[in-house]
């Protein structure tokens, strides 16, 4: 059985096209675009590794991220972030809520897909 991802991000153009690489890699990718019940969303679906933008209309991804870390059964899902900030400070707030790995947008489709099967691997 494939690796499934959840990706929860609010632009068009990135879902399509990460889901396109992922899919295309054999994983199952589920998509979200809000932050308001995020953390739900991944509760209920269990994924192998959560890819999380920073900036989501109704909660930043930082939070969602603490929330993720404090809930029992999802607390250890690797998680990417993505953002388009990619100043120290961003990469040291991620790092604090509990990130696994920080990848600045632009990126390329074979960035996203080498921190995806490495996250999952470990």
């Amino acid at each position: 059985m494939g690796k499934s991802v959840l990706l929860i991000e609010d632009e068009p153009n990135i879902i399509e096209a990460i889901s396109f690489i992922l899919s295309r890699d054999g994983w199952s990718v589920a998509t979200h675009s809000n932050g308001h019940d995020a953390v739900g969303v991944v509760v209920k679906n269990q994924p192998d590794i959560v890819i999380l933008d920073v900036m989501l209309p109704g909660k930043t991804g930082y939070d969602i991220l603490r929330e993720v870390r404090d809930t029992a059964g999802i607390s250890e899902i690797p998680v990417l972030m993505l953002t388009a900030k990619g100043q120290v400070k961003d990469r040291e707030m991620a790092e604090r809520a509990g990130a696994s790995r920080f990848m600045t947008k632009p990126f390329s489709n074979a960035e996203v897909l080498e921190a995806v099967r490495d996250l999952v691997a470990k």
